[in-house]
């Protein structure tokens, strides 16, 4: 035999070796063996069932109280204080859709930080639809 095959040969036998090896490794554990599982688990893991969260019905607390705020065991939530004890600028927040970059002022950040995303989100769909 020359070299080569002798080579080739221990390759081939150490290949199958550990192909025997890993197959062995990798057969599950009978069902009454140590560490064997007892019960089927579901694709990602045990299947956990889902905690339901009491939901408030009492009208007279959901109207003077901020439902949810004491994530304490003990105490109370906060309760909603008459609308002149709230600094004025509260009232003045922008809570509806986002305003267009034509509103804004160019002297400050937000319009800025909107130019640059916009012009991000328009790169990358340009070069989405770019052939390769």
């Amino acid at each position: 035999m020359s070299l080569i095959n002798r080579c080739l040969t221990v390759s081939i036998n150490k290949s199958q070796f550990s192909w025997n090896i890993f197959r062995s490794y990798a057969k599950p554990p009978a069902a009454g063996a140590k560490g064997g599982a007892a019960k089927k688990l579901g694709k990602l893991g045990p299947i956990v069932e889902k905690k339901v969260l009491p939901v408030e019905e009492d009208t007279n607390k959901l109207v003077n109280y901020v439902c949810g705020s004491n994530i304490m065991t003990k105490g109370e939530d906060i309760k909603i204080k008459p609308d002149s004890e709230y600094p004025d600028w509260l009232w003045k927040l922008h809570t509806g859709p986002p305003k267009p970059i034509s509103e804004l002022d160019p002297n400050t950040k937000e319009y800025w930080r909107r130019v640059r995303r916009a012009a991000l989100t328009r790169n990358n769909t340009l070069a989405a639809q770019k052939r390769f």
